[in-house]
């Protein structure tokens, strides 16, 4: 999953990001109002962190144009202001969250899990024949033991399961892991998958190879 911090407090924005990174998501900054307009066109998110008092164009009108536009992504906003006026203000131009500073990392992180769980439509435990991938805690089981998962393995995992049965090719899963000034080869993507597959198949879940195409997480023929 992909992620925008729209915050122009580098050290907020920069242990925001290295948190969420650690967690497996893909991770991207804007400073300012104009660079977060112009991502927010440029890239499909699945959450956005925004700052209320951005420089340049301010938080709310970012969220107003976003909005307008009839975009759906959700949206948490992350400020210093603390007045009901902006509270009230934010979730009527269309914020789904609302978190002031200075904050508890770990809420917000839980904040996070919800509110892309919540904009997938999708049931808090996805499952894959043995499989199990429980979105909130952001962990996985196979034939009820306990998967040891590493972070860019969850992120990956995520994608593939949200694409279940469906081919994903190696440039969109660099896409969604990695942020901007984030390297990752499609040989690093390789290794993931060998990594990945390895700790699947022993339970009879296939995460199958089209050559120069990319990987598919096959649907079990059960699964109608």
């Amino acid at each position: 999953m992909r992620i925008l911090i729209a915050e122009d407090d580098a050290i907020i924005a920069d242990g925001l990001s290295r948190s969420l990174r650690k967690g497996g998501y893909a991770v991207d900054c804007a400073a300012d109002g104009p660079a977060a307009e112009t991502a927010l066109q440029t890239v499909a998110y699945d959450l956005l962190i925004l700052d209320l008092g951005l420089p340049r164009l301010s938080g709310l009108e970012v969220l107003k144009r976003l909005r307008a536009r009839g975009a759906k992504t959700p949206v948490l906003i992350l400020t210093a202001l603390d007045g009901t006026c902006h509270r009230v203000k934010g979730l009527d131009l269309g914020a789904d969250d609302y978190m002031v500073k200075p904050f508890d990392l770990a809420e917000l992180e839980a904040r996070v899990r919800a509110l892309t769980r919540r904009s997938a439509g999708t049931t808090p435990t996805i499952r894959c024949g043995p499989l199990s991938y429980d979105q909130i805690g952001r962990t996985a089981s196979l034939q009820g033991q306990p998967l040891e998962l590493s972070a860019r393995e969850i992120g990956l995992l995520e994608i593939l399961l949200s694409r279940m049965g469906r081919l994903v090719s190696k440039d969109q899963l660099v896409d969604q892991l990695c942020g901007w000034g984030e390297e990752v080869s499609h040989n690093a993507i390789e290794v993931y998958i060998h990594r990945l597959r390895k700790k699947l198949e022993c339970g009879g879940v296939r995460i199958a190879t089209v050559r120069g195409l990319g990987y598919c997480l096959e649907r079990p023929v059960d699964d109608h």
